[in-house]
């Protein structure tokens, strides 16, 4: 089992390891990324996504500033 913190050493981490940290859906971790909320990059032949971690931790840190539209 890949823990949290050896995931976030590495430079790319792929959308499974954003929905592990980020305790979500797969689909909802797609939707980040499709939405631009989270910037990524495609790669491969499949053209898989895959995250920078310094992005994810960007993106953590933007929600913490931005209320949620339902409030």
């Amino acid at each position: 089992m890949t823990s949290v913190a050896s995931v976030l050493e590495r430079r790319f981490i792929t959308l499974e390891d954003v929905r592990k940290v980020l305790s979500i859906s797969s689909s909802q971790a797609y939707a980040l990324v499709r939405s631009g909320d989270l910037r990524a990059i495609q790669i491969g032949g499949r053209c898989q996504w895959r995250i920078e971690a310094a992005e994810l931790e960007a993106y953590i840190q933007r929600s913490y500033f931005e209320p949620c539209p339902d409030s």
